[in-house]
C-alpha cells in the first residue's frame, strides 16, 4: 500500500466517524424538547453546547473533504498558502492540514 492510499484510508475513516457524529448531533438538536419550561431551559443550554460541537464537526468534515480532493488532484502535501511542501511529520499529525507550519 502506498503512502497516498494509507492517507486516503485514514482520511476516509475519519470522515465516516465525523459524518456519524454530525448525524447524531442533528438528531439531538431536532428533538422538540420537554413541556416543562425549567427542563427546556436546561436542554437549551445543552443544545447550545451541542451546536458548537456540531459547527466544529462540520469544519473538520470540510477540511477532510478538501484534503481528499487534494489527494486526488495530486496537490496533497503542498501548502496552499506558500506552495512549499508540508513536512511529513506535520501531515502525519494533521492529515487534513492544508498549510505548512510556517503559514499555519
Amino acid at each position: 500500500m502506498t503512502d497516498t492510499q494509507a492517507t486516503q484510508q485514514i482520511l476516509e475513516r475519519k470522515l465516516a466517524e465525523l459524518l456519524e457524529r454530525a448525524s447524531g448531533i442533528e438528531d439531538v438538536l431536532s428533538d422538540r424538547g420537554d413541556s416543562d419550561w425549567e427542563e427546556n431551559a436546561v436542554e437549551m443550554e445543552a443544545d447550545e453546547a451541542m451546536a458548537a460541537v456540531g459547527d466544529v464537526t462540520k469544519k473538520e468534515i470540510q477540511e477532510i473533504r478538501l484534503a481528499l480532493s487534494r489527494l486526488s488532484s495530486g496537490t496533497y502535501g503542498v501548502c496552499v498558502t506558500c506552495g512549499k511542501p508540508i513536512a511529513p511529520e506535520r501531515l502525519s499529525e494533521l492529515p487534513s492540514t492544508s498549510t505548512c507550519s510556517r503559514c499555519a
